[in-house]
């Protein structure tokens, strides 16, 4: 363990670190708040500037801050509860595939001794090293003969195959998980499924809970995969939503914009923040070698 000094500079580069993560977030919520001069002439400082028409900004930020999100929630051009009611849509179906059929891959690969399982594995492992851009012409022709383009089922259906890093983590933290309960499951009778849905399941709740957090976060931040395979603008998600806000005719004011982009990453910064415990103990107690 190290010494003092060496504690406080770990502490202080984390504290660093932490602000230049922070301080762009930071701007965002504070630019929502401001006028269109205010965000047009206030350059790169967090707060509005005094002026004789109104010598104190500040007290006046609250109210103008639902001004804000009124007019970017009520915008007749871009509707933004529709866009927040897709995106939901394909999160839960796509969240719940990818978890359960994840989980099912995993076990099979940690817990059942068969041949090739190795070979399967290290398969699947170098799929994570093909981009989504290189697949994405088959997969739209693909689709396209399924008569899927123009729908939302490419954006979630693909989910309920599993996925590699997925199917990794779990597979990591059920090796983490004594073997002598299945010996003690089988002696009761317990087939692979019931051990898997009595034993493994209920020990791995933090690591579902990581799966789902991830796949979650990649569902809600996807832009390519909506762009590519939706064509009708009333089955946008948020973020091309976003996209079509930002280049509507005309130039959108910097504080309509901010306060439409703090719409969109306010959901899924305080998911992560009330899942944060079971968050880390997923990936800590997943990180066990074989």
């Amino acid at each position: 363990m190290g010494g003092p000094w060496s504690r406080a500079f770990v502490f202080a580069s984390l504290v660093v670190i932490a602000i230049l993560y922070l301080t762009p977030i930071l701007w965002m919520v504070i630019t929502s708040m401001k006028t269109p001069a205010q965000a047009a002439d206030g350059g790169a400082s967090l707060l509005p500037a005094a002026t004789a028409d109104n010598p104190h900004p500040v007290l006046s930020m609250p109210g103008q801050t639902v001004e804000n999100y009124r007019q970017v929630w009520n915008d007749p051009s871009v509707t933004f509860p529709l866009y927040l009611r897709n995106t939901i849509i394909i999160a839960l179906l796509s969240v719940t595939g990818m978890v359960i059929s994840s989980a099912i891959a995993a076990y099979g690969f940690a817990r059942i001794r068969w041949r090739g399982r190795g070979v399967v594995f290290g398969v699947m492992l170098a799929t994570m090293m093909i981009p989504f851009p290189v697949i994405m012409g088959p997969m739209y022709i693909m689709f396209s003969k399924m008569g899927w383009i123009g729908t939302l089922k490419p954006l979630w259906v693909p989910a309920w195959f599993g996925n590699a890093f997925n199917i990794f983590l779990l597979r990591q933290f059920y090796m983490g998980i004594p073997r002598e309960l299945d010996e003690a499951a089988r002696i009761d009778g317990c087939s692979h499924w019931g051990t898997f849905t009595r034993i493994i399941l209920p020990l791995s709740l933090p690591a579902l809970a990581v799966v789902a957090l991830f796949h979650f976060s990649y569902v809600w931040n996807d832009f390519l995969g909506p762009l590519v395979f939706l064509t009708h603008r009333d089955q946008y998600t948020l973020a091309l939503g976003l996209q079509l806000y930002q280049s509507k005719a005309g130039n959108t004011p910097w504080n309509l914009l901010m306060a439409a982009s703090t719409m969109v990453v306010a959901p899924l910064m305080l998911l992560f923040i009330l899942a944060r415990r079971a968050f880390v103990e997923g990936i800590s107690t997943g990180a066990v070698k074989e």
